[in-house]
């Protein structure tokens, strides 16, 4: 069975991908986020995704054949990108933004298979982007205080969690839910399929 490692620490992905059956190591990929100048937001999040398969792959050792998984989720509105809030001013700021309006939430998913002693080649990488348009209730500054003292805010793009307290905000959602979660399921165990990774796999 070929091994695989997700190149992510976040527990939403690790939650995401065991839905799919899939058994998986996980390795963390320590990069630089931070955007280039001019740079649109769907080459970042796609950027992103390939930097973080990269950096996992530099630390192999004692591997012959292994599959990795990276990705990157982003919030988009008006074309900026909104990145994890620094406190409550900046998580106030991207939830005011958000607020009665719909926005996009961009996430990239890249899977490469490498063997020891071979580095990939970037045409070995292969990506997936998924879009999906999520539009929010008016939101109130009690509401988004309240949200904020929960604690879920501080560590989501776009200061917010679908997949908890967050989702009452949501008014409507065109796209993959999973995807704004931080995993597109099902072009993941198409990418994994391609790569000889088995979905199901206690089946």
């Amino acid at each position: 069975m070929m091994k695989l490692i997700l190149a992510s620490s976040s527990p939403r992905r690790r939650e995401l991908l065991s839905q799919i059956g899939v058994s998986f190591d996980v390795m963390s990929a320590d990069i630089d986020e931070t955007p280039l100048a001019s740079e649109p937001a769907s080459e970042y999040v796609v950027r992103m995704a390939r930097e973080k398969v990269m950096a996992c792959t530099s630390s192999l050792e004692g591997l012959q054949t292994v599959t990795i998984l990276g990705a990157d989720t982003s919030v988009i509105v008006d074309g900026d990108i909104l990145g994890k809030p620094d406190n409550y001013e900046s998580a106030k700021e991207m939830l005011l933004k958000l607020s009665g309006r719909e926005h996009q939430v961009m996430t990239s998913i890249c899977v490469v298979t490498c063997s020891l002693g071979r580095t990939p080649e970037s045409a070995d990488l292969m990506t997936r982007l998924v879009t999906t348009d999520v539009k929010f209730r008016p939101l109130s500054e009690g509401q988004i205080q309240s949200y904020w003292n929960s604690g879920e805010p501080q560590d989501k793009a776009g200061a917010y969690g679908i997949q908890g307290f967050g989702a009452v905000f949501v008014d409507s959602i065109k796209g993959s839910y999973s995807a704004v979660v931080g995993l597109p399921l099902a072009e993941t165990a198409e990418l994994l399929s391609t790569a000889g990774v088995a979905i199901w796999q206690q089946y």
